[in-house]
């Protein structure tokens, strides 16, 4: 059996009305087309019928190595614990293994994305072809006067809302906050929200797709000459009303000789927290769990005794598989990444 190693895999890039070259300009990415992209999905497993009616399982497919060409579905049905770990993978019909429990991306917003909402798990499981959504994004990089939209004004109920719906007033009903680069918002399911033109994140999320549209900027597809499909109905019943401050995300620092962690996002679905390395430091990985990391700034390379070296930068996502044979890093400049972990035990 093929020793496992540190796994990239290729993006799976997705057109957007809102989205921009930002891919290509900042993180070095090589673009399929000259259309505008908003979307990298980095790693993903998704079961039949959920991303493509059509299709079968749409899973990462790895771009490094020996396992090259494979998806991280058929390594997981392969390999099972030596990946996932204590990892709960999420039940699918039908599948004796199950569904990764994360979708990684980078999103480009050179325009607003729509004013949004997800599902809450409640709501998925009355309604087939739902799944929750709870994300977090990271700025990355933004230009000046950039903000996202995030949460309803105070006092804002079911009905204000909706006759701001119909009034087209959406906007002035939710916070809006100018974002710096290095910020990180968590936004459960239920929060309405937008991501503002001029910014590029890195996104961390539950696998779900469920998206839900309020508002839309009153844009025209060029491809249908109409306005975009709103999803009002189901939007309404999703919306958190209830008024409740915002999970208060407990911030944490711990910092070393040539290193400091800081934790962003502590959620019962994932856990994100910031490494700093300085140039020139190598040490043994320590994790006998699945962890992701997703490259900030720099560049590092990944030992495994008996497997190939695996060399991470700026704008690449790697799969750290549960058991891997000595593992160790090596800065190669100063780095910064997200490292993403998950609830075990499931």
């Amino acid at each position: 059996m093929t020793a496992l190693y540190p796994l990239k895999f290729k993006p799976r890039f997705v057109e957007k009305i809102w989205g921009g070259r930002k891919f290509e300009t900042i993180l070095g990415k090589t673009l399929p087309s000259p259309k505008p992209i908003g979307e990298s999905w980095e790693l993903f497993d998704f079961p039949p019928g959920v991303v493509d009616k059509s299709a079968g399982w749409v899973s990462a497919e790895v771009a490094n190595g020996p396992l090259a060409g494979r998806s991280l579905h058929s390594l997981i049905e392969e390999f099972g614990v030596a990946i996932h770990g204590d990892v709960h993978l999420l039940p699918v019909a039908g599948s004796t293994t199950g569904q990764f429990p994360i979708l990684i991306k980078f999103l480009d917003a050179k325009e607003d994305l729509s004013v949004q909402v997800h599902p809450d798990d409640a709501y998925a499981s009355s309604h087939p072809g739902a799944y929750l959504k709870t994300e977090a994004w990271y700025v990355m990089q933004h230009d000046p006067g950039s903000r996202i939209l995030k949460g309803l004004m105070p006092h804002v109920s079911r009905e204000k809302f909706e006759r701001g719906i119909e009034a087209g007033i959406v906007e002035s009903m939710i916070q809006a906050i100018a974002v710096k680069d290095g910020d990180c918002h968590f936004l459960p399911s239920g929060t309405v929200h937008a991501l503002g033109a001029g910014i590029l994140v890195a996104e961390v999320q539950t696998p779900s797709d469920t998206t839900y549209r309020v508002f839309d900027f009153n844009r025209i597809e060029a491809e249908t000459g109409k306005p975009r499909k709103l999803h009002v109905a189901e939007a309404l019943e999703c919306i958190d009303f209830s008024g409740k401050p915002e999970p208060k995300q407990e911030r944490s620092h711990v910092g070393g000789m040539h290193t400091t962690v800081s934790k962003l996002v502590d959620c019962p679905y994932f856990k994100i927290e910031k490494v700093r390395f300085t140039e020139g430091v190598q040490e043994p990985i320590p994790y006998d769990v699945p962890v992701v990391w997703m490259m900030m700034e720099g560049q590092a390379e990944i030992r495994v005794k008996g497997g190939p070296v695996t060399t991470i930068g700026k704008g690449e996502t790697v799969l750290l598989p549960a058991k891997m044979n000595e593992p160790t890093i090596k800065t190669l400049s100063d780095c910064v990444w997200l490292e993403v972990t998950f609830p075990t035990g499931g």
